[in-house]
């Protein structure tokens, strides 16, 4: 998918950075790219896989931030042209090779063409995440911070038995509450730390959570679940539901994300 006007990310609810406890992210939200990188080699049919973005993200965030009326903050760009969930010293940072498919694009490029792409992607979606954390604290609130992610139904052949998964990694104060209350539904499979586990360094919430001190969960759901508007607002539901309990128990449960005066 390419594109003329490009905007490496875009924010949901601006107003409300401070306001809410909450600051949800969605770093592959797009498979867009800019029209001068083509389609980097690749037909559109790969566009629509995992390898480009994560399907169904983006309307779980906007959703999720509408639900909460929470600020949220996603990225414009394919994971493709580089990775915003991964540190800039990461090898998968820009992929020659992903899920059996190679990024004709991406095969040669050099050291002075990733770090132009650091600068015009990668820097910006995380400068504005410090900028958004930066202005809560001002405003005396430490946000929690949420990531939504999605992941494919079968990898490599085996089916995944999950319907959704919580990442974490030193901090598990989020990612608890998640599990207990995601789990409660009884015809629920709540990965911990599976599909994918949380720790990697230098990741996003790495980067901006466990660095920070700041409350943090990644959540993956499933991306076949999201496919339609009616499971984009089922799991809207329970995951606002989830938050909507831990912030309502006084604010105990959640710690640092709450707002404080």
């Amino acid at each position: 998918m390419q594109h003329e006007h490009f905007e490496p990310l875009r924010i949901i609810g601006a107003d409300r950075i401070g306001l809410s406890p909450f600051l949800i992210l969605c770093d592959h939200a797009s498979n867009a790219l800019p029209a001068e990188f083509g389609s980097l080699g690749l037909p559109a049919s790969e566009f629509e896989r995992h390898i480009a973005w994560d399907p169904g993200a983006a309307p779980l965030t906007e959703a999720l931030a509408a639900r909460l009326n929470a600020p949220a903050i996603l990225s414009c760009f394919s994971r493709l042209l580089i990775d915003p969930n991964r540190g800039t010293d990461d090898p998968t940072l820009v992929m020659r090779l992903s899920d059996g498919t190679v990024i004709p694009g991406n095969r040669d490029v050099t050291e002075a063409e990733i770090a132009a792409r650091i600068a015009r992607f990668h820097d910006p979606y995380h400068r504005t995440i410090t900028q958004a954390i930066d202005a809560a604290l001002a405003f005396g609130t430490a946000p929690a911070l949420i990531s939504i992610h999605t992941f494919t139904p079968i990898w490599r052949g085996e089916p995944r038995p999950w319907h959704a998964g919580i990442l974490w990694d030193r901090d598990e104060r989020l990612a608890r509450i998640f599990l207990e209350g995601l789990s409660a539904a009884p015809d629920l499979i709540v990965g911990d730390n599976e599909p994918y586990h949380g720790h990697l360094e230098n990741d996003c919430m790495h980067r901006h959570g466990t660095s920070r001190g700041l409350a943090h969960v990644l959540i993956e759901v499933r991306n076949d679940l999201l496919a339609s508007e009616e499971g984009v607002a089922e799991w809207c539901g329970r995951i606002a539901g989830v938050l909507e309990e831990a912030i309502s128990d006084s604010g105990v449960r959640l710690g640092l994300g709450t707002v404080r005066r």
